[in-house]
């Protein structure tokens, strides 16, 4: 087990991947007009990308569209003793293929979808990081 210098447990790609999969809500950080902005999203890891939904003209949308952004997913118990976050980092870019977008609905049937004019965002990890707190889940 390796701890880094603030005392927290670092956990491994591969757990932070299994840690990702079981978990649906997630925060995304994108940019819009050089100020920070996190959105709250539901998903789904799908053949180790993270998946999403968004609306057609929102923000998030426009400002997710092919840039580098940050991804969030955590888990703290009710006590605050004991948990965890990942931290993703990669290029979102909107799924276009029919096959693509058709295989991460399927897979994620009740993927929050905004409307007829959803996009599909998926989002390859390039950097992947996570820390543990108190007892181990």
């Amino acid at each position: 087990m390796l701890i880094d210098a603030e005392g927290l447990e670092v956990v491994v790609a591969e757990q932070c991947l299994r840690l990702l999969a079981g978990s649906r809500l997630g925060r995304i950080a994108v940019t819009i007009g050089a100020v920070p902005a996190i959105f709250p999203v539901h998903y789904r890891l799908i053949e180790g990308q993270i998946v999403f939904c968004t609306g057609d003209g929102t923000d998030l949308y426009t400002a997710s569209a092919n840039t580098v952004v940050a991804f969030e997913v955590d888990d703290v118990d009710p006590s605050w003793t004991a948990g965890w976050s990942v931290l993703v980092v990669g290029v979102a870019r909107e799924l276009r293929d029919d096959e693509a977008i058709a295989l991460a609905l399927d897979q994620a049937p009740n993927l929050w979808e905004p409307g007829v004019d959803a996009h599909v965002i998926s989002i390859l990890p390039s950097f992947v990081s996570g820390r543990r707190f108190g007892r181990v889940a």
